[in-house]
């Protein structure tokens, strides 16, 4: 035969491993840009509409703070539940495999060829690296092939929570040390250029990552942080002005 059941995509060749390992690398860099860009926004329409209303440094800094320290907690804690159930979900779609395997494997073996077959391998390859895929691992294989899932490479929710946690906050310092650092006259436009240039930044590297077009998402991010600031500060303006 041409074909060797070695080829088949179920089996995890190197380049394979390599390739699920980056793929997952990237989705945690995405999701850390993503988290730092909702700090840099978030914490920037906080301490920007502060300072519509008060140019008090250490009203300031408590507001920064507070805004800080609830969204990056909020962000871990969201973070957290929603992986804690997509782990659960793992786990429970492995145990009824699991059970399946145990209670009739003749099937599931016939299941493990037909999805093979549906990969684009032949009747014949697809029943000999099925079998062969079964006599090595047959949980393996079927997580693999048919779930999705490496039982060995699970979600967890803490590294999901404190990854959150430290973009989220990384990216919210920016916009606290530009409001409280510089003179009284110069705070806003610091802020202000400050978090354009950084939200600026995350839209250019969550487009690279997601192999989308820099120019619209740097565009819309920008436009949208802008927006949130231009809201904030009238609202502390106009709340300032008549003494709230």
């Amino acid at each position: 035969m041409s074909d060797q059941p070695s080829e088949t995509p179920s089996a995890p060749t190197h380049d394979e491993a390599h390739g699920g390992a980056l793929g997952a690398r990237l989705n945690w860099l995405r999701a850390a840009v993503l988290g730092a860009n909702d700090g840099v926004v978030s914490t920037a329409g906080i301490v920007v509409g502060v300072a519509g209303a008060t140019d008090d440094r250490g009203t300031l800094l408590t507001a920064g703070l507070a805004g800080l320290l609830a969204g990056s907690m909020s962000m871990a804690a969201g973070e957290y539940v929603s992986v804690s159930t997509q782990r659960d979900s793992e786990k429970a779609a492995l145990a009824l495999e699991k059970r399946e395997l145990r209670e009739q494997p003749e099937a599931e073996l016939a299941e493990l060829t037909e999805l093979l077959e549906q990969r684009g391998l032949s009747g014949e390859v697809a029943r000999e690296a099925a079998r062969e895929l079964t006599e090595r691992d047959a949980l393996r294989a079927h997580a693999r092939v048919e779930l999705g899932i490496d039982p060995d490479d699970l979600t967890n929710p803490w590294h999901a929570a404190a990854a959150s946690f430290v973009a989220f906050t990384c990216g919210a310092l920016l916009p606290l040390l530009a409001i409280v650092l510089p003179p009284a006259d110069w705070r806003l436009p610091v802020t202000v250029l400050s978090v354009l240039a950084a939200l600026a930044l995350t839209g250019w590297s969550s487009a690279r990552l997601g192999s989308a077009a820099v120019g619209p998402a740097v565009v819309r991010n920008m436009a949208g942080g802008a927006l949130a600031m231009a809201v904030t500060y009238g609202a502390g303006t106009l709340l300032g002005a008549v003494g709230v």
